[in-house]
C-alpha cells in the first residue's frame, strides 16, 4: 500500500488525475473503474484539462462504475448516469457505448446484478479502480456487514449514508433507500486501485480502515490486502497516521 500526502483537496485531485492520465497514456485501451461521489469530482475535472490540453484520449477507453441507486431513472439529476455524463463523460472523446453501471431502473434486483457482473466480465478486467470510502468505511455502496459480498448485489443503504447523501436531495424521503453495487471481490480483481480521501471528517475512518484491523465491519479495510493500492488524501484526512 503506497500513501501519497497532498497538501489539501486541490493538490489531492491534481495527484490523482496524473495516476489516470498515466494510466491511460501507457494503455489507450484500458478500463478504468470510476467512483461518483463529491470527492472524485475535483480529479474529474483535473482529467477533463488534461484531455482539452491533449495530454489523453479517451477514445478507447472503457468505464464500468461502481454503483447506481435502485429505482432512479437515468435522466435524474441524482443519478449516478447523469453525475458520470455530467462531471466527466460529456466533457471528453469517451465512446459513450463503452461506458457501463448497474441498471438502476431495473426492478429485479437479480437481474441487474447478474447482468452488471457478465458486462464486468466482458471488459476482461479493471485495470484502475477509482474508489472513495464513506464515513462508516463503505467502498462503492457496500455497507459495514458480518461479510464481505463478492459479486454486484442490492444493498440497503445505512442511515449514515442516507443522511451523507441528503444533501443532494429534496428531502430525506427523496433519498434512494437501495443500490446496486459492484461486489468486493470484483472491487478486489482490478489490477491497481487507486483510493481518494479528503478532509477532516475522514481522519478518523482513514485510519481505522488502512491502519487497523480487516474486517467486514469496515469494508474498505480489505484493500489491505490487495498488491497494488495508491491512496491519496490530504493533510487533513491524514492527521491521526
Amino acid at each position: 500500500m503506497r500513501v501519497i500526502s497532498a497538501k489539501d483537496y486541490e493538490d489531492m485531485s491534481r495527484k490523482a488525475a496524473n495516476i489516470i492520465a498515466a494510466q491511460i497514456i501507457m494503455n489507450p485501451g484500458c478500463v478504468l473503474g470510476l467512483a461518483t461521489g463529491s470527492t472524485p469530482i475535483g480529479t474529474y475535472k483535473n482529467l477533463i484539462k488534461r484531455y482539452e490540453e491533449g495530454d489523453i484520449d479517451f477514445s478507447q477507453v472503457t468505464t464500468v462504475n461502481l454503483d447506481e441507486y435502485k429505482g432512479i431513472t437515468k435522466d435524474n439529476d441524482q443519478s449516478y448516469y447523469y453525475f458520470m455524463n455530467h462531471n466527466l463523460f460529456s466533457h471528453v472523446n469517451i465512446d459513450r457505448n463503452r461506458t457501463f453501471l448497474p441498471d438502476g431502473t431495473e426492478p429485479d434486483a437479480a437481474k441487474a446484478c447478474e447482468g452488471y457482473d457478465r458486462v464486468v466480465a466482458a471488459t476482461g478486467g479493471v485495470d484502475l479502480q477509482l474508489l472513495g470510502i464513506g464515513h462508516n468505511g463503505h467502498i462503492g455502496f457496500n455497507e459495514p456487514a458480518d461479510v464481505f459480498k463478492k459479486t454486484c448485489h442490492c444493498v440497503d443503504l445505512s442511515e449514515t449514508t442516507i443522511k451523507a447523501n441528503q444533501r443532494f436531495f429534496a428531502s430525506y424521503d427523496d433519498v434512494p433507500k437501495q443500490a446496486y453495487t459492484m461486489g468486493i471481490q470484483t472491487i478486489m480483481q482490478a489490477k491497481k486501485i487507486l483510493v481518494v480521501v479528503s478532509g477532516a471528517d475522514k481522519a478518523e475512518i482513514f485510519k481505522e480502515a488502512f491502519f487497523g484491523p480487516v474486517t467486514p465491519k469496515i469494508q474498505a479495510s480489505i484493500l489491505q490486502l490487495h498488491p497494488d493500492v495508491t491512496i491519496v488524501g490530504d493533510t487533513e484526512s491524514m492527521k491521526y497516521i
